[in-house]
């Protein structure tokens, strides 16, 4: 590789020759190499969005020739696009503040803007003119976390929820067994069953939209430690109303500065709310996993869609993939929120000082979460199919529908009678009938099957 000598504050360091940064990257570059995590598409289109929106008002403002302003702008366009993914070379572990990605940025830019200015642009003077390291990655990781949820996570939540109430309505006439502690209990339908699993999804998607108006709320405006020095009055203010109006998202200057780069609180809440719809798509593709067990020797209530051979050594086999994947993601969720939790925790007086891992786990979260529900919409809810027949052989063998009996025969008559019919084989019914307990019209009523997944007092 062919390389180049670049000068900073601390001397002089190589730097690759075709690279568009410089040498405070280099040296963060040089410093952690530590896991090949970098940071994603969004958080680089929101370093984008907020250097092209910061560069516009320092010239409409008249801090900056209007030339080199619309060079920054340009120049952070085409970052918001992709063009320079490459060139943002640096580790997730890295300074806690992320001076190092905003630093990245900086020249990146300062680097394209002089190529379309055909003139000098400074990364520090200009391109992060009114900024600091401070109060940009606290609010690049809101507005990146925003989009992922807004754009990604939300509508991904939206179609599965659509597609398990769709299930819950052509499973609606299917009475199956009910089960608590993994055990017999009153009849339930499918349907139920599957209306409850939408609404799991569905409130998951109202705590999500919950935390929106938290993460709008941007840091941007406090600079180094909160007090704004050097940023013209007004000018954050500016940039965030104008980052409003790119993307279309209600983004406000944060009420208070010291609270916005101290803490991150917001992205703690923030990831919690993804950690339980993590938690709510476990129980659900863990409980269809469940459901579609056997397929002769397990539950088998539903016919889950084969995708793919089960196992290198049985022939026919068929597993429940797209739950066992969901489940993976969901447990991935949990870890990550722990990481953001204990991240949040380490806001040291005036910074927290974990901000790039805590970046990286929020939207590693919201993307694991949004295309595992696609996925499992896809190849698994929309083809999941009732198995009528096994579910009335289980829901027939179940001596606890004699629950439904208690208001005629009592608790003490119904515990007795249940026991039999599990060590005998012998149905309720008949066992009702050979102790004189109730008459054949009551039974009829009483054991209506399906009216027992209807509720109140038979």
């Amino acid at each position: 590789m062919e390389y180049r000598i670049e000068k900073d504050s601390m001397g002089e360091v190589k730097v690759p020759a075709d690279a568009m940064y410089g040498a405070s990257t280099q040296r963060a570059v040089d410093n952690f190499p530590i896991s090949n995590h970098r940071f994603g598409r969004g958080f680089i289109w929101a370093l984008g969005l907020l250097k092209g929106s910061a560069g516009t008002l320092a010239g409409e403002m008249e801090f900056k020739d209007r030339a080199m302003s619309e060079a920054i702008r340009k120049a952070a366009d085409q970052v918001m696009e992709g063009a320079f993914d490459d060139q943002f070379v640096l580790d997730i572990f890295q300074t806690g503040s992320g001076t190092s990605t905003n630093t990245n940025a900086n020249e990146v830019i300062a680097a394209r803007a002089t190529e379309i200015l055909d003139g000098d642009v400074h990364p520090n003077d200009d391109v992060n003119f009114g900024q600091s390291s401070n109060d940009v990655i606290p609010t690049a990781i809101h507005v990146s976390a925003v989009a992922a949820l807004r754009e990604d996570l939300l509508p991904a939540l939206h179609r599965l929820d659509a597609s398990l109430e769709a299930k819950s309505n052509e499973f609606g006439d299917v009475v199956k067994s009910g089960r608590t502690h993994l055990m017999d209990a009153t009849p339930v339908t499918l349907g139920q069953e599957f209306g409850g699993y939408a609404a799991q999804v569905r409130k998951g998607a109202e705590r999500v939209e919950k935390v929106l108006p938290e993460l709008e709320e941007l840091a941007l405006g406090g600079t180094a430690v909160g007090t704004g020095i050097n940023a013209p009055d007004g000018f954050a203010a500016g940039v965030i109303a104008l980052m409003a109006k790119r993307t279309g998202y209600p983004f406000r200057e944060a009420d208070d500065h010291f609270e916005a780069q101290g803490a991150k609180d917001a992205t703690v809440s923030a990831s919690g709310a993804l950690r339980t719809v993590a938690v709510s798509l476990f129980k659900i593709a863990n409980d269809i996993r469940f459901l579609g067990s056997g397929p002769t020797s397990g539950i088998s209530e539903i016919k889950i869609p084969s995708l793919q051979p089960g196992s290198s050594i049985m022939p026919g086999k068929v597993n429940p993939v797209m739950s066992e994947m969901v489940m993976q993601v969901a447990a991935q969720v949990v870890g990550n929120d722990m990481a953001v939790v204990w991240g949040g925790a380490n806001g040291n007086f005036e910074l927290n000082v974990m901000m790039p891992m805590i970046a990286h786990n929020l939207l590693e979260s919201a993307g694991l979460l949004a295309n595992a529900c696609d996925a499992f919409r896809e190849r698994c809810v929309d083809g999941l199919e009732a198995n009528e027949a096994r579910a009335q052989e289980l829901v027939e063998k179940n001596a606890i529908i004699v629950t439904a009996l208690n208001p005629h025969i009592g608790y003490d008559n119904g515990a007795r009678i249940a026991k039999e019919a599990v060590a005998t084989g012998r149905s309720v019914r008949a066992l009702v009938l050979e102790a004189g307990l109730m008459s054949e019209e009551e039974l009829d009523d009483a054991l209506d099957i399906k009216k027992m997944t209807e509720g109140g007092l038979r």
